[in-house]
């Protein structure tokens, strides 16, 4: 199909580090609310401060609510293991 090669590429490169490229470590949620104005707020806040120095360290999720559940925005900070002795 025209033009696939190039929107799978596309994608890969919207979607960031793959867990290979980070090496071994774990997601760490640092922040949750269900109010994406305040998700929005909190991730302008931390870039401002550079409280992460590499965006590609972190996560945005959004968990997608159904009419009981609502949706929850999520900011999550990767967290790479520590050296072993």
């Amino acid at each position: 199909m025209p033009g696939q090669r190039r929107r799978r590429r596309s994608r890969e490169r919207q979607r960031g580090p793959s867990e290979a490229e980070l090496g071994p470590g774990r997601w760490a949620v640092v922040f949750e609310t269900a109010d994406e104005a305040r998700w929005r707020a909190e991730v302008r806040r931390r870039i401002a401060e550079h409280e992460v120095k590499d965006l590609s360290m972190f996560r945005l999720d959004t968990l997608c609510g159904r009419s009981r559940v609502p949706t929850t925005y999520r900011l999550s900070v990767f967290v790479p293991d520590a050296p072993g002795p």
